[in-house]
């Protein structure tokens, strides 16, 4: 991009791996980083899973009922999303004292972080939220995640500091669409085909009229 196109930008937008932070350090001193969001929740919602897998598997080397069979979704998902009758086993679950309850909780809390206009604000939040994590010996995972919104914890009250205008959910979409577009084009012949089925994809380019009708 060069050093002048470099000094000129002024924000900044990326997930939390190292050799991004490190290269936007170097390269646009001058820019407001920001942690995406998307990203942040990602991770947060990975912890969740990971103590919902070793609960599964405790349970079962302990020869208990499957408490937790087919409920992934249930706790990955925002309590306000989820209804009909998955709401009525969520609600049955979080009477129970598991671990993967407590996790999901924490989940629930760490979501009131974005609604949040002040960082000073944001960051109280944070400090309270890391701190009440730690306190659980038996959530090692999301202490894990706990530790990493302490350590980025300066780039992630950049998003407020940005005035909340910036994240990479839109690039996240774009990507997505492009995976799912590669992934239906592997019957095509050439690239130039798989090229034209993502201009049509990300474009959202018309498609002709007479290519699906049949006589």
């Amino acid at each position: 991009m060069g050093e002048q196109r470099c000094q000129a930008i002024e924000f900044v937008c990326s997930d939390m791996w190292k050799a991004y932070i490190s290269v936007i350090a170097d390269r646009l001193a001058n820019a407001v980083h920001v942690l995406d969001r998307f990203h942040i929740v990602m991770n947060l919602n990975k912890a969740v899973d990971n103590v919902r897998r070793a609960e599964v598997k405790k349970l079962k080397n302990d020869g208990k009922p499957a408490y937790l069979k087919n409920s992934r979704w249930l706790f990955l998902k925002k309590k306000k999303r989820v209804r009909g009758k998955s709401r009525t086993r969520l609600r049955e679950l979080l009477g129970m004292n598991l671990r993967t309850v407590k996790a999901y909780l924490f989940k629930e809390d760490f979501d009131h972080l974005w609604s949040y206009k002040c960082p000073a604000w944001a960051s109280t939040f944070i400090d309270q939220w890391t701190r009440d994590v730690m306190r659980h010996r038996s959530l090692p995972e999301l202490k894990k995640f706990a530790r990493t919104i302490r350590k980025h914890k300066p780039l992630i009250l950049n998003y407020f500091h940005a005035k909340k205008e910036f994240s990479s959910g839109i690039v996240e979409g774009f990507n997505n669409k492009a995976k799912l577009t590669i992934r239906k084009s592997y019957g095509f012949r050439s690239d130039n085909l798989r090229e034209k089925a993502l201009y049509h994809s990300l474009g959202n380019l018309p498609v002709p009229d007479y290519t699906h009708r049949f006589v």
